[in-house]
């Protein structure tokens, strides 16, 4: 009888963990960063398994953005860019405070090809961006500054 308790005591606690578990933010941002097709799809498998939170929601929007181009063929990339930008679109709208998703969209609007018109919101969001700064985590400036150091849109003096 103890050891039926303990062995579903371990399990809740396991499906507890689990069900909390949040994506290391250093794999996803190296991932994203990365160029390599099978770190972004390895994310992406992770954040299909993870409970739907806005912040996996926004992940998987701009991994799955990110991914449009090892796509094969136009119809294809376009299909999946908008199926990543449909849902970090979602929850910016759902959050448009939030630093990170407004960050994430800056990222792929600047890489974006011109062709798919997603770059309306660059202002906005390297705006939300300064503004929000101060306040986020020291892993997330670090990601900003180091992001700042190489983008056309928003420099490292932007973020002083």
């Amino acid at each position: 009888m103890k050891w039926f308790i303990t062995v579903g005591m371990a399990y809740l606690l396991v499906t507890a963990v689990a069900a909390n578990a949040q994506v290391d933010k250093g794999a996803y941002y190296k991932a994203l960063s990365s160029g390599e097709e099978e770190s972004i799809d390895k994310l992406l498998a992770t954040l299909e398994s993870e409970r739907a939170t806005s912040k996996v929601n926004a992940y998987k929007g701009a991994l799955t953005m990110k991914k449009a181009g090892y796509v094969k063929g136009v119809g294809g990339k376009v299909k999946t860019f908008k199926k990543g930008a449909h849902l970090l679109e979602e929850e910016i709208k759902s959050n448009p405070d939030n630093t990170e998703f407004r960050f994430l969209r800056l990222t792929i609007q600047e890489h974006a090809p011109g062709i798919l018109k997603y770059n309306k919101e660059i202002d906005a969001d390297k705006e939300a961006i300064v503004s929000g700064f101060a306040k986020l985590d020291a892993n997330l400036k670090t990601v900003i500054t180091d992001y700042a150091k190489d983008s056309k849109v928003l420099k490292e003096s932007d973020l002083k």
